[in-house]
């Protein structure tokens, strides 16, 4: 009796260190992100208040404009933050803005600055490194390495529905309805499929690992082609599976 009667102390005393242990790291880990968070959000803040683009390049103009939204939705999600993966994205935030921080100065000739973190799919994605453009539903897309004129709207790279999108600039910032609804995301997903996975196929794109998705798009595409004129559904069953083409 005495014996299990220890023994039972004694997983009762090792079941509480354990849970011990792991709360103090769970605090831990939330400090750290914590904090972390609000030296990216007073990081991006200082860069964007002390940087202003001259009126005649609006590409720059554009990109601080764009790091001012994100220092706005950053001190919005760090006020309501709690958890640990709030205080991540709020981390994820901050390091959008500082890479449209870097965007500007580029675009107005400056040092680029410090290293930023990457953000999620940006290795992955790579960047363009020549002029890419398509048309969808009437409408001209393009995307430059570099901002001109007609291309002043910088993304930093990353994935846009699922889908891996390289970092330029572009004519027009099409991926932001395609982060908000199903008509924008439908209008995002022709893009891509217009001009991005053609870009990555064709060598358009520098780094990143997105051209072996596109490859795989292709081919499955063009098999998915194949099946249906070769007989699958347009010999089989006519009628019934004629209209089954997906957008």
């Amino acid at each position: 009796m005495e014996l299990w009667l220890t023994l039972l102390l004694i997983a009762i005393a090792i079941i509480a260190f354990v849970v011990y242990s792991n709360k103090r790291r769970a605090e831990r880990d939330l400090a750290d992100a914590e904090a972390e968070a609000r030296r990216l959000y007073e990081r991006l803040g200082g860069q964007t208040m002390n940087l202003t683009a001259p009126g005649d390049n609006p590409a720059a103009g554009q990109a601080l404009a764009d790091a001012g939204e994100r220092y706005t939705a950053a001190g919005s999600q760090l006020e309501s933050a709690a958890t640990l993966q709030q205080h991540r994205l709020v981390s994820e935030t901050a390091v959008e803005g500082l890479h449209y921080v870097r965007a500007a100065r580029e675009a107005m000739g400056l040092e680029p600055g410090p290293e930023i973190p990457v953000l999620p799919g940006q290795s992955r994605a790579g960047s363009l490194k020549e002029p890419v453009s398509a048309e969808v539903e009437g409408r001209n897309y393009t995307g430059s390495p570099t901002p001109d004129d007609q291309n002043t709207h910088y993304y930093p790279g990353g994935t846009v529905e699922g889908r891996p999108v390289p970092s330029g600039w572009y004519n027009t910032p099409w991926w932001k309805p395609a982060l908000g609804g199903l008509a924008g995301g439908m209008v995002g997903m022709m893009v891509i499929n217009a001009m991005v996975m053609p870009a990555y196929a064709g060598g358009m794109v520098e780094g990143g690992s997105g051209g072996a998705d596109a490859g795989a798009d292709a081919g499955g595409d063009a098999g998915d082609a194949g099946m249906d004129d070769g007989g699958g559904d347009m010999g089989g069953d006519m009628g019934a599976d004629f209209g089954g083409f997906d957008f």
